[in-house]
Formats: C-alpha cells, sequence, structure tokens
C-alpha cells in the first residue's frame, strides 16, 4: 500500500501545525485522480484551495503502531491544469498525551514522531499512469495553526506569516506495514447550534448558552481589526451559584485563542474538538454579538436507526438525553467523556451500552473497527486493557474486559452478521482462558482486582467502589463470557465442549460460594441475569424488597443498572421497574431531567440535590453509561426483540404504563422497519399498533397471535 509514497515530516515540529505542499502540472488530458493519504496526527488536504473529503479528525484513532487507517478520495473534479496539493499536520490523537497518563504510555508518547504519508495516482485519457508521491520535493510551512491539542485546544493567529521551513525530511521509522484501508465510520460536523440566551453570572462573566451539552467545535464570523483578538473557554455546566465552572475539565485547558486579520473572516478549527454547552467570551473584538458564533456538532457518521417516542416529556427527554450522549462520545472511538484530560474508549462502558447503542444507530462498522482495535491490544497472555486504544496500564477488570465476548455477540444479535463472530472468536476463547489460568480459586475468579460496580450509590458520597464483592461481579462474567463463547461456538459450528463445561463448572462454583449471601441490588441482579442462582424467584422477590427497603429506589453503578429493569419485568415486578424509571427524586434516570440535563451523566449524584458537586477530578455530565435503560425501553416498555439473530423474526411483548399515557418504538431492522406503539384511551383501554417487516409473535395481554409481515392494531 503506497509503495511509492515516503513518510515526511518537517525538521523542526513543535507546537507549529506544518503545512506541506507540492505543486504539479497536468500534461494531458486526465481521466481519473485518486488521493490516498494517512499520517501519524491529524490532517486536513486542500487541492487548489479546496478541502479534500468532509472526514474531520482524519485518520480517526486507532492503535497506531499496528493499525494506522488510510482514507482514499476521488479528487477529479479538483484538478486543473496546474495544482497545489496541501496538507496541513495536528498532534491529534497520535499526540494524545494526559499528565496522568501511566509511563508505559508516556514512552510510547515520547517515541512517536508526526509525519504524513499520501500518494496521488493520475490516470491520464491515454491510458498512462503518474504517481506522485510524498517525498522530500515537498515544500513544508509554518501554518497560522501555532497551537492544536486535543484536550488543551487551539491558537490560530491569522496575522501571522506562512513562514517557509524548508523542503519535508523524510522521518526516521518508514514502516507501512501497519497501513490499512479506511475500516470505521468518518467523523462528521452534523447540527449546527445557535446560543439561546446570554449569560451575566454573578462574577461578571459573559457567557453563551447553547443549550445543550455535546461535542464538537465552535465556528465564529466576525469582522474585526487586525491583531484584535477572540479568547474563550468552554463549560459543561454553571455552578451552583451560576458561575462558569471547569474544574471537572481537570488539566485539559480547552482554549481557544483566535487572533484576528483585518476585515470580515470565519474560523472554525477541526483539528480538535471540546465537550462543552456554555461558552465564556473571555477577550474579543469590539462589536462582536451572540450572533458570531455557531456551535457545530462532531461525531462519527452515524445512521439513526431507533426511536422512542413517547407523550411522558420527561422521558422523551431522558431518551434524548441519551441520543445526545451516544453521539458525544462516538467519536471513533465509544469514549467515556468528551471534555476532560481523558476522552478514552474504556472498555466497560463501551459493553454495558452497546445494545442501547445498537438500537439507536448503525453502529456495525464503527464496532466492527473498534474491536480489530482491541484485538491488536490484547496481551501475549490473553489480557485485554480496559480501554482501547490502550494509553494508560490499569486493572486487567471483570466486566470491562469482557467486552471481547459482550460486544460481538451483540452486534451478531442486531445484525445477523457470523462475520464478527468469526473475526473475534479466537479473541474470546483466549480471554476467558487467562480468568482461567490466573484466579486462584478453581470456577471462581479470585485474586484479581476490579473496578467493581463502579459508581455504586452503596459507596459513600465521592468514593467509586461500593459494597458490592468484586469476586461475585468478577465470577459472574466469568460465567457470562464462558456461556457466550459457548453460543458463538454452536453458531460457527466450532467444537466448544470445553467453555459449555466450564460454564457449568463456574455456575455451579458460583451458587456454592455465593447463594443466599447477597448483600447488593447488583449482586441479585448479576445473579438472575447470568442464570447463576438455582432459585431466581426468591431471589426476584429479594431483589424486589431489596429495592423497597431502600427507598424504591435505584443502588446499583455502571454494571448492575443496565439489567435491574430487565430482571424486575422477568420475574413479574415490571410495575417496580416502571416505578424506578419514572421516579423524578434523586436518585434516579429522571433526575438529571428536572436538574436540565441534556445528556447523561456520570454519577447519579453529579450535582446533588442540596447542590453539592462531586468532586472535581472525576465528575462529567456527558457519559452514556447509564443511559443503557434505553434498551430496557425498547425491548420492554414497546416490547421489540430478535426471535433470531438479525430480527430475522421478532417477539413484540409490549408493557404498557398508565402513568406513561403512550409509548412507541421504532427500529429500522436488516430486513425493514419494526414499530410497535400502545396507548390508553379516556375509558382506560389500551389501544395497540404493531408494525413487522418479517414473520413474528406477538403477546398482547397474556394472548400469543402469531404475525405475518404488515401492519396489525389490537
Amino acid at each position: 500500500m503506497m509503495l511509492d509514497a515516503k513518510w515526511i515530516k518537517s525538521k523542526d515540529m513543535g507546537d507549529v501545525c506544518p503545512r506541506f505542499t507540492k505543486t504539479f502540472t497536468l500534461e494531458k488530458p486526465l481521466q481519473s485522480a485518486i488521493l490516498a493519504i494517512t499520517a501519524r496526527g491529524a490532517y486536513e488536504a486542500t487541492l487548489n484551495g479546496q478541502r479534500v473529503g468532509d472526514f474531520v479528525l482524519a485518520p480517526g484513532w486507532t492503535n497506531y503502531e499496528k493499525r494506522l487507517q488510510v482514507q482514499t478520495y476521488d479528487v477529479t473534479e479538483l484538478l486543473e491544469e496546474n495544482n497545489t496539493l496541501s496538507i496541513q499536520l495536528a498532534k491529534g490523537w497520535y499526540g494524545l498525551y494526559g499528565s496522568w497518563f501511566t509511563p508505559s504510555y508516556q514512552r510510547v508518547f515520547e517515541n512517536r514522531e508526526q509525519a504524513v504519508l499520501c500518494e496521488l495516482t493520475l490516470t491520464f485519457a491515454d491510458g498512462t499512469r503518474q504517481v506522485i508521491g510524498s517525498d522530500e520535493s515537498f515544500t513544508v510551512t509554518q501554518s497560522q495553526i501555532r497551537f492544536c491539542d486535543i484536550y488543551d485546544g487551539v491558537i490560530c493567529d491569522a496575522t501571522a506569516p506562512r513562514t517557509p521551513l524548508g523542503q519535508a525530511v523524510l522521518a526516521q521509522n518508514q514502516d507501512k506495514s501497519m497501513l490499512i484501508p479506511q475500516q470505521g465510520e468518518t467523523i462528521g460536523t452534523h447540527e449546527r447550534l445557535k446560543p439561546i440566551g446570554v449569560i451575566t453570572t454573578p462574577k461578571g462573566e459573559t457567557v453563551l448558552d447553547f443549550g445543550q451539552n455535546m461535542t464538537g467545535t465552535l465556528s465564529v464570523t466576525l469582522t474585526a481589526k487586525a491583531g484584535e483578538e477572540l479568547n474563550v473557554s468552554f463549560a459543561e455546566i454553571l455552578d451552583a451559584d451560576g458561575n462558569f465552572y471547569t474544574a471537572n475539565y481537570r488539566d485539559a485547558k480547552a482554549q481557544y485563542q483566535y487572533i484576528c486579520k483585518e476585515g470580515q473572516q470565519t474560523f472554525m478549527p477541526t483539528l480538535t474538538f471540546y465537550g462543552f454547552r456554555y461558552v465564556r467570551i473571555d477577550a474579543a473584538p469590539e462589536g462582536i454579538t451572540p450572533d458570531c458564533f455557531t456551535a457545530v456538532v462532531m461525531h462519527s457518521n452515524l445512521r439513526q436507526t431507533g426511536r422512542i417516542i413517547t407523550t411522558h416529556s420527561k422521558l422523551q427527554q431522558l431518551f434524548q438525553n441519551v441520543l445526545w450522549g451516544q453521539k458525544s462520545n462516538y467519536l471513533d472511538v465509544p469514549t467515556d467523556c468528551p471534555q476532560r484530560d481523558e476522552r478514552l474508549g474504556w472498555t466497560g462502558d463501551a459493553q454495558v451500552f452497546i445494545k442501547a447503542a445498537a438500537y439507536n444507530y448503525d453502529v456495525y462498522r464503527f464496532f466492527t473497527k473498534w474491536l480489530a482495535d482491541l484485538q491488536s491490544e490484547q496481551m501475549e497472555n490473553g489480557a485485554i486493557p480496559p480501554v482501547i486504544p490502550a494509553m494508560v496500564d490499569c486493572l486487567i477488570s471483570a466486566a470491562w474486559a469482557d467486552a471481547v465476548t459482550i460486544c460481538p455477540w451483540q452486534l451478531y444479535q442486531t445484525y445477523g452478521k457470523t462475520e464478527i463472530l468469526t473475526q473475534t472468536f479466537d479473541s474470546m476463547k483466549r480471554w476467558v482462558d487467562y480468568i482461567t489460568n490466573t484466579t486462584t480459586t478453581k470456577g471462581l475468579w479470585t485474586g484479581g482486582g476490579h473496578y467493581g460496580d463502579w459508581l455504586e450509590l452503596t459507596a459513600p458520597f465521592g468514593e467509586c467502589k461500593g459494597q458490592t464483592r468484586d469476586d461475585l461481579i468478577a465470577t459472574a462474567f466469568y460465567a457470562h463470557s464462558a456461556e457466550l463463547i459457548g453460543m458463538v461456538g454452536d453458531v460457527l459450528g466450532q467444537d466448544v465442549t470445553e467453555y459449555k463445561a466450564l460454564y457449568e463448572t463456574i455456575k455451579q462454583t458460583f451458587i456454592q460460594t455465593f447463594e443466599g449471601t447477597y448483600a447488593t441490588q447488583t449482586e441479585m441482579v448479576l445473579a438472575l441475569q447470568f442464570n447463576l442462582t438455582p432459585n431466581p424467584e426468591e431471589v426476584a422477590a429479594d431483589l424486589a424488597q431489596r429495592i423497597h427497603d431502600d427507598g424504591d429506589k435505584i443502588q446499583t453503578g455502571f454494571l448492575g443498572t443496565p439489567y435491574i429493569l430487565h430482571v424486575l419485568t422477568r420475574y413479574g415486578y415490571t410495575d417496580l421497574a416502571y416505578t424506578l424509571l419514572l421516579r423524578k427524586e434523586y436518585p434516579s434516570w429522571l433526575y438529571p431531567v428536572t436538574r436540565g440535563a441534556t445528556t447523561i451523566w456520570e454519577h447519579w449524584d453529579g450535582i446533588t440535590p442540596d447542590n453539592r458537586l462531586w468532586p472535581e477530578g472525576m465528575n462529567s455530565f456527558n457519559h452514556y453509561a447509564y443511559g443503557a435503560v434505553a434498551d430496557w425501553l425498547y425491548e420492554v416498555a414497546a416490547g421489540i426483540t430478535p426471535k433470531q439473530a438479525g430480527f430475522a423474526s421478532i417477539r413484540f411483548e409490549p408493557h404498557p404504563c398508565p402513568a406513561i399515557g403512550s409509548l412507541g418504538a421504532e427500529f429500522e431492522t436488516p430486513h425493514g422497519l419494526a414499530r410497535s406503539f400502545w396507548r390508553y384511551t379516556a375509558d382506560g383501554q389500551v389501544v395497540y399498533e404493531i408494525t413487522t417487516p418479517v414473520s413474528a409473535t406477538a403477546v398482547i395481554n397474556g394472548k400469543t397471535y402469531e404475525l405475518t409481515p404488515g401492519s396489525y392494531r389490537f
């Protein structure tokens, strides 16, 4: 791939984003022109002043040492007789560095050199070809982007001359073995939001409110004098006093500094991104107004496939918050948050949310690419890092590393494609083998360190781990992954006798060790969800009683929350599930909605009822993990589930709730639109409307109907 191209860099990189340029002339009529390009960093290419493609933050984020995506663009229509190809380079994710990153990653970062690789293939009308590859003939200039960093933001001086830096030089590392064609979804710019208000805070700050927490960038169009500055800062929330609050960004400066040129101008950085709702104007040219600013949303180019529609306004807002949380954090990898000095692809967050994610958007290609990076990061002993691409040395934790089994299986269930199972099957087995080989107690997973039921409410305020036992969680997910391997093996026609026997061993050992000792909501939920109890009815009754004893409120963290409503419904406690779902007081899904949230919070108590903020070291207001509740809305409230993988046949079993009034879901399955809607009439009857693109079973008020493709009303 790109045999005629060489990795090139600037002699003096520093913080300035260099611009690489090549001029050339077409000597005869052109038939086609294809540009292949990638970078160690983030690039933006132009040809004769026109942007090439619409991929922002290209080439995306992968395990760069093993996998680096190459983008290919048809640029035939952009060419003229005399041509200038220009490529601007920034650090991007390749240069991502946080002060809290561990030493092993610091060493990787120190050895990385930013560089560009490109190849333009010209095919002429007479059938001949010319290839222009990146080499020392490219010239380098100092661009007007003086600084650009994922965490710290951008500085642009529109008055700065484009100082020549000489010819490009060859990068020390000329390896191209890691190059792969573009595999994931590209990243694009999407909604454009204008300020909904201007706030003067008690401190006298001028703050623009864009009305929506989001991930993206800021575009400004203004008229100014040369040398005047526009400096702004970004925030998710205002504090209890109404002042601009950035402490939860930690060391991320998230700066935006623009030194204006003379006259009217527009500036919009696209080689970095911000997580924000509020923008503080720290300095600005005279006469600037809110109309000058537009917040531009950035996320992977995903097609929305699912919708929840309800007349319950707060529940509808919750669903919108789930969508925005997903968009904000599906920026090439499934990140935990988009604002602080982290923004990493935490595996635990990804796996707990993937079912909801796959209803909301078509995420097959997105996850196929990310899972390939996960496999490339898997250690020789089968262990899987907690963030992908791997950036920090952290715990090899249950439920986080189990993304290797859970995510592919969910993709298969949603899309019906066995390829993802074939691609990941060996990694699944290596992961479970790692546990088997390292546990200190046969049949359990003991002796390791884990994140536990992260942010469980049985912990004191400000602490992350509650009372749910690590060994119980670890063993439950050990069993689940072994069981999934058995199921995957059956689909693929592979001999998985060993793993089926292992699952039975783990299950029996789990029962012998933990049955009758469950101490938290999460412990009961996991035993029920993974079928690890011989007395599910009794455990479900105990769970319901525990919830009542806890004040009819949720106490689970990242691991118990995705399953709690499902197991309540499965064992006849749907009314209690709705009680938890519709609770408005803290803690609950709707509590942040009552506080004006427009995304999902990291913590149930990110802002407490008495206006205390969770400690600033870890308090994101744009996390998606608790948004996993959306899959219950699709599958239980609306009642749409696959009877066969890929929704080749469907089961409809809606669960209406009079406190909601009406609710429906639409999901674009691989076979067409599935729809389930219910509403209460004035006399208390329930009307059901179902549309199925394939043969289906509908269970309505306990009665079963076999359906052929079409629309039905009950």
